[in-house]
């Protein structure tokens, strides 16, 4: 049998070229899936976990957020492990600048060692010791505090000056302050500091009482799980595209394998014939695999890792602004993707080869008969098909009950199969009744097709997979990022916020702003300043435009256009001020139902607070309470709403010098756009890549099946040749044929896509953002259809050509 073993290689090696492809695309989606998880991984910790990516361990409050570390505990252990630890946090303090009030300062610390430092400089320098701090830009740009400032911070006996020497990013949202100062200068405010974690390098020690340790990726991503409504976003994505992963590296081997030895059915039944045991057949056919199964995985395997690498590389470089990190190499998903290469490939090749060494020499070495559906293996597969079927739904059905993600992915492996397993009655019943229409060559090219119904479902089962795979996750990041973009609109309605309380601003001012590059709408608002009891400064008091109001401006832009909750936010109830608690109602303790006495001029009223964030320094009233306070109110704030893609920084700092000259101030809310933009990014462009490599293997398996399909049906075109098909109309029936397959896999991936992408929604984003809707990006997802559907095309293009080229003499004597 050694010899037999060495010649099949031989003879065959065409035939395992297209097994080992597809063995090698399945190890390697495996090791991109490691690789792209570890990029995203890495690209969280340099923004999120920014502060602590330099640590060993990050020491937090053991039932955070239901309790927090005890401040001076905390500070006394950063102080005991000295030069090996550093704490994050920050304090709440009034601070003036420029002979003015600044609203809502925090203070945190920055590390004199670059080891700690975790903030990236815009400007100037790093403070080097007391007296010197660096603001943040977005705060710098609010509050018109520039490098050179001297800003006066806390008050009476802990009140010190300090001088501005540079300006910074802050990547890390968590941790970000409006200004940053050394550490021995932020113990001058240690009453009123509030430390969120300590980051330690080497043994972690004692522990403040209440305190847990934990790795730096444990906590950011503990922190990014609270964002989300308890939802780890990287483990949901890593246990979807693993499973999916081995779903689709088995489902492609197998089909590979089914074919090859379902072609060498007759090479089996001579080497029974003369004398080779059923034993010895498949203990052959294992040595065959294995070889290939190694060989494969080993070139799976080196793929992936340049893929996973390439594909970081080239994610970076389209999004240099949301980069992800560079990911370590991931030892445990190479092994894993290694032994599922080779695991699956002699599984693989063991049941086919099992099922045909079963048949007898006599039976196999007759002309072969497509399956009948009316057998008992028939009759097996549809009955198997709907249990399993039965079985997914359930499980769909308890994953949206208990938000469950295993169950999720459990029941739609469960779902596909049953799908999977009733092809050679689902797809062959599809094909007639699309192929109808098509004339005499369409019937033809359907009969064709569905004449082995076995066949037929296992040529559009690799097309099936990565429709259904393209259309589930297009449709859940679209449903993820319209649901995200609500949500982050109703609290932060307002991107950016010019506010003017010495004089009006005026309609040249709100033309050059509306022409500001960057600016997609811009509105004024009129209103008067106030003063409101709890407020040490006088604010704006406004009231949004009507649309009768709006009109009459030079654009028509109204609220609703502006706003990115529809300016929900500025409808308020008679006798109510809104607050952005954000500005400062939060830290000057002004909440909700709270009454306070609202002053313009020599009129008051006492109105009830609610509170809000996102549109800045303002109170919001009813067009009815701000006349009851005023007579003569004028535009003192223009709502301004960015266009897609526009740059924070320097639409600040363009809106900034034409506030200037009117003494106004800016509040720019992008910053929080552009943070959770990051992090979106990250997930989007990590899902995107490995669905590229998803449909990249649907591909290499269609053509696989495709290709093996035309080959074992050599004879069969033969012999159409010989009863006077030429070579053009054989052509175009494999075309026709192929063509059929397509449209009828694509339009079933797409059907079992959205309720895939239903299933989700239920399951995964609901629970994170309780106020989401489903979207189903219908454009995206007709270019979906087009493009599979001329790939299927495509991809019988070179069989077919290879097939027509074949002569009826030379393909009747092939076996």
């Amino acid at each position: 049998m050694r010899t037999v073993f060495l010649a099949s290689l031989r003879i065959h090696i065409r035939r395992y070229v297209a097994a080992a492809i597809a063995v090698a695309v399945a190890v390697a989606f495996v090791v991109v899936v490691g690789v792209l998880t570890s990029g995203a991984r890495s690209g969280l910790m340099d923004g999120l976990g920014s502060p602590y990516r330099n640590a060993d361990h990050v020491v937090s409050a053991a039932r955070w957020p239901e309790s927090e570390l005890d401040p001076q505990a905390a500070i006394a252990y950063t102080e005991r492990h000295g030069e090996n630890a550093v704490a994050t946090g920050r304090a709440t303090l009034p601070a003036r600048a420029n002979g003015r009030r600044l609203y809502g300062t925090t203070v945190g610390p920055i590390a004199t060692s670059e080891v700690w430092r975790w903030q990236k400089l815009s400007s100037g320098r790093f403070p080097a010791g007391m007296g010197e701090a660096v603001a943040d830009v977005y705060f710098a740009l609010a509050e018109n505090v520039e490098v050179g400032d001297r800003v006066r911070i806390g008050e009476d006996t802990t009140a010190a000056d300090v001088h501005v020497v540079g300006l910074v990013e802050s990547p890390s949202p968590p941790a970000q302050a409006s200004m940053y100062v050394t550490w021995p200068q932020l113990m001058q405010w240690r009453d009123r500091i509030h430390v969120s974690a300590v980051a330690v390098r080497g043994e972690v020690g004692r522990l403040p009482e209440g305190a847990k340790a934990q790795t730096p990726d444990g906590f950011a991503g503990e922190r990014m799980t609270f964002v989300q409504n308890r939802v780890d976003s990287v483990s949901v994505m890593l246990l979807l595209f693993a499973g999916i992963a081995l779903f689709v590296s088995v489902l492609v081997i197998a089909n590979t394998f089914s074919i090859l030895f379902a072609q060498r059915l007759r090479d089996f039944a001579l080497l029974r014939c003369i004398g080779a045991t059923r034993r010895q057949v498949v203990r052959s056919v294992r040595r065959e695999a294995a070889v290939v199964g190694v060989l494969a995985s080993l070139i799976g395997t080196l793929a992936g890792i340049g893929l996973g690498y390439g594909l970081v590389a080239l994610i970076n470089a389209l999004t240099p602004a949301l980069p992800m990190g560079t990911p370590e190499l991931p030892t445990p998903w190479l092994l894993a993707g290694f032994a599922v290469g080779l695991v699956v490939t002699m599984i693989a090749s063991w049941l086919p080869a099992r099922r045909v060494v079963q048949v007898s020499p006599l039976a196999a070495l007759r002309p072969a008969v497509a399956g009948d559906v009316h057998t008992a293996t028939g009759r097996v597969r549809p009955a198997l098909a709907v249990i399993l079927l039965v079985i997914g739904l359930v499980l769909l059905g308890l994953a949206m009950v208990h938000d469950s993600t295993a169950l999720l992915v459990a029941g739609g492996g469960s779902v596909f199969t049953g799908v999977l397993l009733s092809g050679p009655v689902l797809v062959p019943g599809l094909v007639k009744i699309i192929g109808a229409p098509l004339g005499t060559a369409g019937r033809l090219a359907a009969k064709n097709a569905v004449r082995n119904p076995q066949r037929t479902a296992t040529t559009t089962a690799s097309l099936l997979v990565g429709v259904t795979l393209t259309t589930t996750v297009l449709t859940g990041m679209s449903t993820w990022r319209s649901s995200l973009d609500e949500q982050i609109g109703r609290d932060h309605p307002i991107d950016v916020t010019l506010t003017s309380l010495k004089q009006p601003v005026t309609a040249d001012l709100l033309d050059r702003v509306r022409h500001t590059p960057g600016v997609e709408r811009a509105i004024a608002v009129n209103g008067a300043v106030a003063r409101v009891a709890g407020l040490g400064e006088p604010i704006p008091v406004v009231a949004a435009p009507t649309a009768a109001q709006a009109t009459a401006q030079a654009a028509a832009q109204t609220t609703v256009q502006v706003a990115r909750d529809g300016g929900a936010f500025a409808r308020v109830q008679p006798g109510t001020i809104r607050i952005d608690s954000e500005a400062f109602g939060r830290n000057l303790g002004l909440r909700s139902g709270d009454r306070v006495a609202v002053r313009v001029g020599d009129r008051q009223a006492r109105l009830q607070i609610t509170a809000g964030t996102g549109w800045g320094p303002a109170g919001v009233v009813t067009p009815e309470t701000l006349a009851t306070l005023t007579d003569a109110d004028e535009p003192l704030v223009i709502w301004i709403r960015a266009s897609p893609g526009a740059d924070p920084a320097r639409l600040g700092a363009d809106l900034d010098e034409l506030a200037d000259p009117l003494g106004a101030t800016i509040e720019n809310g992008l910053r929080t756009w552009e943070s959770l933009d990051q992090e979106l990014a990250t997930y989007t462009w990590s899902a995107l890549g490995l669905l590229g490599i998803a449909v990249v293997i649907a591909l290499i398996g269609i053509a696989n099946t495709l290709g093996l399909s035309v080959l074992e049906r050599t004879r069969e075109h033969a012999m159409l040749r010989a009863l006077g098909l030429t070579r053009g109309q054989l052509w175009r029936m494999l075309a026709t044929e192929a063509l059929l397959l397509s449209v009828v896999a694509t339009l079933l991936g797409t059907v079992i896509g959205i309720g895939f992408g239903w299933a989700g929604y239920e399951t995964i984003v609901k629970r994170a953002l309780r106020d989401a809707t489903m979207r189903v990006p219908w454009p995206s997802l007709g270019a979906v259809v087009l493009i599979a559907a001329l790939a299927g095309l495509l991809a019988a293009l070179l069989p077919a050509r290879r097939a027509a080229r074949v002569t009826p003499a030379a393909g009747l004597s092939l076996d």
